[in-house]
Formats: structure tokens, C-alpha cells, sequence
């Protein structure tokens, strides 16, 4: 049975209700498998032995959303290659990438959540109201072990986006 938690978050003060469990920090990252492209697949193992900055938005084309993955895409300058930053939204890849190049967002890999949600139903960031992916940054260590998680309360409002960092640079001393 799939667990539901209402009273967790909201989308303009209106409660949403948020499918799969509570990650916390020191948890082992759960797989997933999500579209590169509408033909190629990736799961975590693809990112193997690299720290990974995951930044969940619902979609990429509104403004917070935008601005959270140009930031993280910012950031990826500094952080070398040992780290990959990516970001995840049910938009479907071509959309992603339309959107990426017209960004000039070069350095955060698009990921499509659209199939079936399994990102988010294993994240616990699914919004059963809206099937898209609620605003969360997640840092997994290149063991997949969970070592910073963020779930906004409101899926309107900008994530912190010094802390992630901050975890990921820890991980890299």
C-alpha cells in the first residue's frame, strides 16, 4: 500500500497531499528509473560513485522552477567533476530539453519523471493532486546514503539553495 501524508505541503496555502514515505537524512537513497530522452532510461547506478544533487521541480517551465535549476546549473561550474546535478520533473523530456536550450542550461541533467511517477512516489514527493513532482532538493553521498534533504511546505516558495551546496562540499573535503 502506497503511503499517503496530507498536512505536509501546499500550493498556495491549499493543503496537497504528498505520495510515498518521509526520507530522512542518513537514509539509503531509494532507485529510480527516469527518462533521459523518450528512448533512454537511467536509474542511480548511472550515477555511481559521484555525489549527487537531486533538485525535484514540478515543472520547469514557471518561474521558481526555472530559477531553482538555473542556479543549481550555476553552481555545477564550481563543483567539479565529481559531482552531477540533477534535475527532476514530470515535463516530458523534449519539453526538458526545448526548455534546457533555451535556457543555456548546459551543466544540470534533465530528468523526466512523467511515465509512472515512480520517482516521486519512491522520494515521497508525488502530488497526488496534480500527479507532478513537489519542490525538494535531495544530497545523496557517492554511497547513495541521504545526507541533506529539503521538501519545501509550499510548493510556490524557492528552495535554500546554500545548504545543498554547502552538504555537497562537505561530501567532497
Amino acid at each position: 500500500m502506497t503511503q499517503e501524508r496530507g498536512s505536509v505541503a501546499t500550493f498556495k496555502g491549499n493543503p496537497i497531499t504528498l505520495v510515498g514515505p518521509e526520507l530522512k537524512v542518513g537514509d539509503q537513497a531509494p532507485d529510480f528509473r527516469l527518462n533521459k530522452n523518450l528512448l533512454e532510461e537511467v536509474t542511480l547506478q548511472d550515477f555511481a560513485g559521484k555525489v549527487k544533487l537531486i533538485s525535484v521541480v514540478p515543472s520547469l517551465d514557471t518561474g521558481v522552477c526555472d530559477a531553482q535549476t538555473r542556479r543549481f546549473n550555476q553552481e555545477a561550474a564550481a563543483l567539479g567533476e565529481d559531482v552531477v546535478i540533477l534535475t527532476v520533473s514530470a515535463d516530458l523530456p523534449f519539453a526538458q530539453a526545448r526548455w534546457c536550450g533555451a535556457a543555456g542550461v548546459d551543466r544540470v541533467i534533465t530528468l523526466s519523471d512523467y511515465k509512472d511517477n515512480s520517482f516521486g512516489k519512491a522520494y515521497g514527493v508525488l502530488i497526488k493532486e496534480f500527479a507532478l513532482d513537489h519542490r525538494a532538493v535531495f544530497v545523496l553521498d557517492r554511497d547513495n546514503t541521504i545526507r541533506y534533504v529539503q521538501v519545501l511546505s509550499e510548493m510556490g516558495e524557492h528552495p535554500d539553495y546554500e545548504q545543498p551546496i554547502a552538504a555537497v562540499k562537505e561530501l567532497l573535503s
